[in-house]
């Protein structure tokens, strides 16, 4: 049983509440601030954290600091976020840090991801470049920098690591020679950057399993049937213990999702853990890794997806999975686990959502991370011997004492009688309020989902006295193949008739004035705010899209050139609904006003697609505004531009109801 029971007000003593008398709350800049801690790591003897806090614009910032009582936490290093930006760092020693850099760059007339990985002591000394450099002898530009799959815990600052290899690069810390290409795996000391390969190149390697014990145990590989086109299937080979010899796992369709995709290897056990469907839905099954291929079903849930492994330790061992009902669940395999879990839930019943986020080498310290839908969240430390729980650090300071809206799961019927899962935001105190102005909110993706939570974007406007439902349409993930659909592109028609419901529910509650009823949506989501102005013009009041797909044709031009065009292109379909489904084509119908924002840097969806959506609306005569941020991206990560929109969103939704 947890030693200390806490409550939120124990909270103060790191972070801090509101004054009293203190000037009015600013919505638009708390809720558009990025987190003010994010990947927090703790060390493996359990005494310090990292973690990257937000800077300017789109830098960051790594801090370190120790978890003794009094402790200031240190600089580590600083990334200006033109173009490189800080995504998260990992202990690999008590005194070392390894580090994810990713950006996007201007090459080539085209926008491109790249990511790089870095190490640096933890007082900012020794950086050193992991991937493997570019250089003028280069041929090409590589854009993944590579990734860890092996932290290597008994040997102090060493980690197995993919590497990208491109051919002519004959300087800098290669190991294969000049003419080697495509995915590698090395072994290296990231103090020296002394290097060992481990596998060798190949354009075909997509990625490697470990054991968690320094052996590798599954290859994955690209099953192209053409040269550099890819076919969305992968193939999967495994070792058996003791063995270099490798034999074939099985194959993976990821456009299908038939196969058994490999995730984990439990070395005692000597099995893969993996995704494989079960009865139309994402389940846990085990593969046996002793040359019979033994296959067990380990835990399906009969409505939804599983969404994640639940793994903890340096050396990553799998104890459970996740998914999402109307809330989020976890079903773990070790009993003590657990308990443990059941515990600390127990102990915090103002965060119902709690998971182990990290752990020491021997397990005895836990950094937990809990939350709920009125909560972004607080990490605590738990120390197992003592069963002391500590406060560390919240989420998003700028939102502590600040009381939030709770998020409602509902449900409500689409056209053809159908039961659409949603989640619904009311205004804090407003619970029983009818008549109000409410906003539909499609998610983006769109193969994605909405889960219950907090969402700072919806509480932005739950803040500011709107409804805000948030619709799981047919074409969202997470419900099985039949929710599915073809995909919210090619089955648009039915998912912007699941997101149009949403709104004739909200009126038909009572919930919404008619009159003052919008729909706000990010990429996919904005997709859907303009497309379903353009099938029920006149129904939404206002429309807010951010970063929003508007001309399906240019969509899949965008990817020409690329390995994945015709994959690409085969999820956005062909034929009649292309030019049906783009809203830029039928700007005349669309009735009410539009304010479209996007960042000129954004890979995801061009922002040609909101400027050519911005001139056909004005060329019809709608009441069109266009927002744009010349070096930001999809996810516009600025604290400053998010602030922005958030304000203008907010404005432009009261001048459109008359409010």
């Amino acid at each position: 049983m947890l030693k200390h029971l806490l409550t939120l007000a124990s909270l103060c003593i790191w972070a801090p509440l509101l004054a009293q008398g203190a000037k009015p709350f600013d919505a638009a800049a708390a809720f558009g601030a990025r987190p003010s801690i994010a990947d927090p790591s703790l060390s493996p003897d359990g005494t310090r954290l990292v973690y990257v806090v937000p800077l300017a614009g789109q830098g960051s910032a790594v801090y370190t600091r120790s978890l003794a009582s009094g402790a200031q936490e240190q600089a580590t290093m600083v990334a200006a976020g033109k173009p490189d930006r800080l995504r998260s760092c990992d202990w690999v020693s008590n005194t070392r840090l390894v580090c994810s850099i990713y950006g996007v760059i201007h090459a080539r007339a085209m926008l491109m991801h790249f990511t790089r990985v870095v190490a640096v002591d933890a007082d900012g000394k020794n950086l050193q470049l992991l991937s493997t450099r570019d250089s003028e002898y280069t041929r090409g530009f590589q854009l993944f920098g590579g990734a860890v799959i092996d932290w290597l815990p008994d040997e102090d600052g060493a980690v197995l690591m993919t590497r990208n290899y491109v051919p002519g690069n004959n300087t800098g810390n290669m190991t294969h020679n000049s003419s080697a290409e495509g995915l590698g795996l090395d072994w290296i000391d990231t103090r020296t950057v002394a290097v060992k390969p481990v596998e060798p190149p190949s354009q075909l390697t997509t990625g490697y399993i470990s054991d968690g014990r320094g052996t590798v145990r599954i290859l994955g590989r690209k099953e192209n049937k053409f040269q550099n086109v890819d076919s969305g299937v992968f193939g999967y080979m495994y070792r058996q213990p003791g063995s270099r010899d490798w034999h074939k796992l099985g194959d993976y369709d990821a456009v299908n999702y038939t196969g058994f995709q490999p995730i984990a290897v439990d070395p005692d056990l000597n099995v893969a853990y993996g995704w494989k469907r079960n009865d139309g839905r994402f389940a846990l099954y085990s593969v046996s890794l002793d040359g019979s291929l033994q296959e067990k079903l380990i835990y399906a849930h009969p409505e939804v997806d599983l969404d994640r492994l639940v793994r903890i330790g340096r050396r990553r061992h799998v104890v459970g999975v996740t998914y999402n009902t109307d809330t989020p669940h976890e079903e773990i395999f070790v009993p003590e686990i657990a308990q443990l879990l059941a515990s600390l839930t127990k102990a915090l019943p103002q965060h119902p959502r709690v998971r182990i986020a990290d752990a020491s080498s021997d397990e005895s310290k836990l950094l937990i991370f809990a939350s709920s839908d009125t909560d972004p969240g607080v990490y605590y430390l738990f120390d197992r011997k003592t069963h002391a729980l500590s406060p560390v650090m919240a989420v998003r300071e700028q939102l502590v004492g600040v009381g939030l809206a709770q998020v409602k799961p509902v449900s409500y019927p689409a056209a053809d009688g159908v039961m659409v899962p949603a989640y619904l935001t009311l205004p804090p105190g407003a619970e029983n309020a009818k008549g109000l102005p409410a906003i539909v909110m499609p998610h983006g993706g769109p193969s994605a989902r909405d889960v219950w939570g907090f969402n700072w974007l919806a509480q932005f406007f739950a803040a500011r006295g709107f409804a805000v439902l948030q619709p799981n349409f047919r074409g969202s993930f997470g419900y099985g193949d039949a929710w599915l659909e073809k995909n919210g592109f090619k089955s648009w028609p039915i998912a912007i008739g699941d997101v149009l419901a949403a709104g004739h529910w909200l009126v038909n509650q009572g919930i919404a004035d008619p009159a003052k009823l919008g729909i706000v949506g990010w990429s996919y989501g904005g997709y859907a705010a303009l497309q379903s102005a353009v099938v029920e013009p006149g129904f939404f009041k206002a429309v807010v899209a951010i970063a929003p797909v508007t001309d399906l044709e240019a969509l899949k031009g965008e990817w020409g050139g690329w390995s994945n065009f015709y994959l690409q292109s085969d999820f956005i379909g062909y034929g009649p609904q292309i030019h049906a489904g783009s809203p830029a084509e039928h700007a005349d119908k669309i009735k009410a006003p539009v304010l479209l924002f996007h960042g000129g840097f954004d890979r995801n969806v061009s922002i040609e697609q909101s400027r050519r959506m911005a001139a056909r609306l004005k060329a019809a005569g709608g009441n069109c505004e266009l927002v744009t941020w010349d070096d930001l991206d999809h996810q516009l990560e600025d604290s400053a531009a998010r602030t922005q929109m958030l304000r203008q969103s907010d404005a432009f939704l009261r001048r459109a109801f008359g409010m």
